[in-house]
C-alpha cells in the first residue's frame, strides 16, 4: 500500500473491474479466467490474513519456515504495500485506534479516508515516522527483511503469472483476460476487502467485548476477509491467533491456523481463555 503509484493500487484495478463487467456480458471471459480471479483473492487474501497480520504483526503463533515464507510471499502479492510497512501501519493502528494518531480511523475523518484516502496522504515523511517508530522490532526477522526488500517482484509476478497460464490457455487474448481477471481485477477484490476491515469494520455491526475503540465485528467482512471481520473480537484480544470466538464465527484463516498446528507446521499458537473473554464481555454481545 506504500512505495507504490497510488494510480495503480485504486484506478486501475478500479477501471479494469468495470472492464472486466463488459468482457462478462460479451462473452469475453472464460472458466479459467474466473476460476483465476477467485481462487487468487482467495489464496492472496489469506496471506494479508495468516502472513502479515496474525504470524507477523501480533505473532499469534510461530510457523515453520516454509509456511511463513509462502505466506509472506503470498501477502507480497496483494499490492498492499512491503510487509515491514504494512506491519509499522497496523501496529500504529493498534496504539491510537479510532484517535489521532490511528492511519485510518473512520472515526476521525471519516468512512472513505478509513477505506482508502488515508493511502493518499500516506506520504514519505508520514510512513517514515511510523517506521522509525514501529519498524524496528520487524526489522530484525531476516526473512520479513528479505520479503519487504522483494516486495515489487512478488507483486509484478501476481500479475505475470495469470497472465501467462491464460497464454497457455487461449494464446495472447487469453494472457489478456488473465491479466484483467487474475490479475487487476482480483487486485481490486483483495484491496476492497481489506480496506473494509479497516472502515465498515469500525461502523457497522456490534461489539461483542468492551474496548475502548469503535472497533465491531462484521459477519459478511468476516466471511471475505477470511475472519478479519470480528475485529471487536480482535481488538479485544489483538494477540490471538483466532478472531473468530464463538461457533458461528467462521473464522477461515483460524481454521487453517488449528490446522496446521495438528500438522506440527505452526507452534505457540495464542488462545484466550474463556474466563478472561468472560471478563470483558460487553452488554450487548455480537
Amino acid at each position: 500500500m506504500h512505495n507504490i503509484p497510488i494510480v495503480g493500487l485504486i484506478v486501475l484495478p478500479f477501471i479494469a473491474t468495470f472492464y472486466a463487467i463488459f468482457l462478462l456480458f460479451t462473452d469475453g471471459v472464460s472458466a479459467l479466467d474466473l476460476t483465476m480471479c477467485l481462487l487468487g483473492t482467495f489464496i492472496i487474501e489469506f496471506g494479508v490474513t495468516f502472513g502479515y497480520h496474525r504470524l507477523v504483526v501480533h505473532r499469534s503463533f510461530v510457523a515453520h519456515p516454509v509456511v511463513k515464507a509462502i505466506s509472506l510471499a503470498l501477502g507480497s502479492m496483494a499490492f498492499q504495500g512491503p510487509v515491514v510497512n504494512w506491519a509499522s501501519v497496523h501496529t500504529a493502528h493498534h496504539a491510537h485506534s479510532d484517535e489521532e494518531g490511528d492511519p485510518h480511523t473512520p472515526t476521525v475523518r471519516g468512512f472513505i479516508y478509513a477505506h482508502f484516502e488515508w493511502l493518499l496522504e500516506m506520504n514519505s515523511d508520514r510512513l517514515g515516522g511510523i517506521k522509525a517508530k514501529y519498524a524496528g522490532r520487524y526489522m530484525k526477522d531476516p526473512m520479513i527483511r528479505f520479503f519487504s526488500n522483494t516486495f515489487l517482484a512478488w507483486s509484478i509476478f501476481s500479475l505475470v503469472l495469470p497472465a501467462f497460464i491464460g497464454y497457455l490457455a487461449g494464446g495472447w487474448p487469453g494472457a489478456w483476460t488473465g491479466f484483467i481477471w487474475g490479475g487487476l481485477v482480483r487486485v481490486f477484490f483483495t484491496s476492497h476487502i481489506t480496506w473494509s476491515v479497516n472502515s465498515l469494520c469500525h461502523y457497522a455491526g456490534k461489539k461483542m467485548f468492551r474496548t475502548k475503540d469503535q472497533s465491531r465485528n462484521n459477519f459478511l467482512v468476516g466471511l471475505l476477509a477470511l475472519g478479519e471481520g470480528w475485529h471487536n473480537n480482535h481488538h479485544a484480544f489483538p494477540s490471538s491467533a483466532f478472531h473468530g470466538m464463538r461457533w458461528w464465527q467462521v473464522d477461515f484463516t483460524g481454521m487453517v491456523v488449528r490446522i496446521l498446528e495438528k500438522l506440527r507446521l505452526v507452534k505457540n499458537v495464542v488462545r484466550i481463555p474463556m474466563s478472561l473473554q468472560a471478563k470483558h464481555l460487553a452488554d450487548a454481545q455480537a
